[in-house]
């Protein structure tokens, strides 16, 4: 049947008409310019895989024509896209590579219109990487480090809270600012008994306080920290034996702080000497207590909250800079 032109049409098929009108209204094209043929290469990655990540994510088409790249797509993920390519291209020229997580971190926030600045490089004894913050939250979080002699964060897995901990611990360290690094943890088995461990007192606590040696091995060669170690310079000890103790000129920072009790928590705070800093950090979704006993780094966070020379930062889901697959992880079960 063919229709008149004043004949009416069917809801159905007007819906169907205008859409296919405003999708052509809304596509556009955008261009990038390329100084050469090596920054393009950074740029797209090994066979690729950075455009077809963004391409896949955005559903845009990227090619590549006399020296520019060319963007088409709905308006409105072109303008992503661009800005993504944007971003990266800084980083490319700034680090002089790219890697999958600057990729991830880059296209993450711009597809949840987070805001991006230059954050300044962490100062550390091994070369190499450069170390910064990689999220507006990261940002605050060592922007409260700086500010406060007490800072409180709690926060997923995967958003840097022990990491980024001890490596201002550790460039605190280099401009001697400090004169020594406590890393504390209490000895909180995650939902299983472990049983009787052999060995010495070392030994016995290693499994606990093996994630910030694994941050501080980032960050120091191996010999720097055994002489360190050695001379009481660097100190990893379980929470336990933190009581009686004050600790003057030091950077103290307590990890799996969800894991104290509240006696615990002010136990430990009130170790603070002069010219000291504490860093307590933890994920509040990750409790192990046993149930019933409240957890400190909860209790502290309520209680002393708006205290002067105290800062607290929450870390959410898009400060994640593990593998993309943590923070879908982190989503689900949250949502659950």
């Amino acid at each position: 049947m063919i229709l008149g032109l004043n004949q009416p049409l069917d809801g159905g098929f007007k819906k169907k008409i205008l859409a296919r009108a405003l999708a052509k209204i809304e596509m556009m094209e955008s261009t990038i310019s390329v100084v050469s043929s090596k920054a393009l290469l950074t740029l797209f990655g090994a066979c690729d895989q950075h455009l077809r990540r963004i391409r896949n994510a955005l559903g845009v088409s990227i090619t590549v024509r006399d020296g520019r790249i060319h963007i088409a797509g709905p308006e409105l993920d072109v303008a992503k896209a661009t800005e993504t390519l944007e971003r990266l291209q800084a980083c490319a020229s700034r680090l002089g590579a790219l890697s999958p997580d600057d990729v991830t971190r880059v296209l993450h926030g711009v597809q949840n219109g987070q805001s991006f600045g230059e954050h300044p490089s962490i100062e550390v004894f091994r070369a190499g990487r450069p170390i910064r913050a990689r999220s507006e939250g990261q940002a605050r979080y060592l922007e409260a480090i700086e500010q406060n002699d007490i800072v409180m964060c709690s926060g997923p897995a995967g958003t840097g809270k022990t990491y980024l901990a001890v490596a201002m611990a550790v460039a605190a360290l280099k401009r001697e600012s400090i004169r020594k690094i406590v890393l504390v943890r209490p000895a909180v088995e995650a939902g299983e008994s472990l049983g009787f461990l052999p060995g010495d007192l070392q030994a016995k606590i290693n499994p606990y306080l093996r994630p910030l040696l694994d941050a501080l091995h980032e960050m120091m060669d191996h010999d720097l920290i055994a002489r360190y170690t050695e001379e009481d310079v660097i100190e990893v000890i379980p929470l336990a034996y933190m009581r009686g103790r004050t600790l003057n000129e030091a950077f103290i920072i307590l990890d799996e702080a969800q894991n104290t009790t509240v006696s615990q928590m002010k136990m430990f705070l009130t170790r603070m000497g002069a010219g000291s800093k504490i860093v307590a950090s933890g994920d509040v979704s990750q409790i192990d207590l046993p149930p019933k006993v409240k957890s400190g780094l909860v209790d502290a966070l309520a209680r002393l909250h708006g205290i002067d020379g105290i800062g607290a930062v929450k870390l959410g889901a898009s400060d994640i800079v593990r593998h993309p697959l943590v923070q879908r992880i982190v989503d689900a079960y949250e949502r659950k």
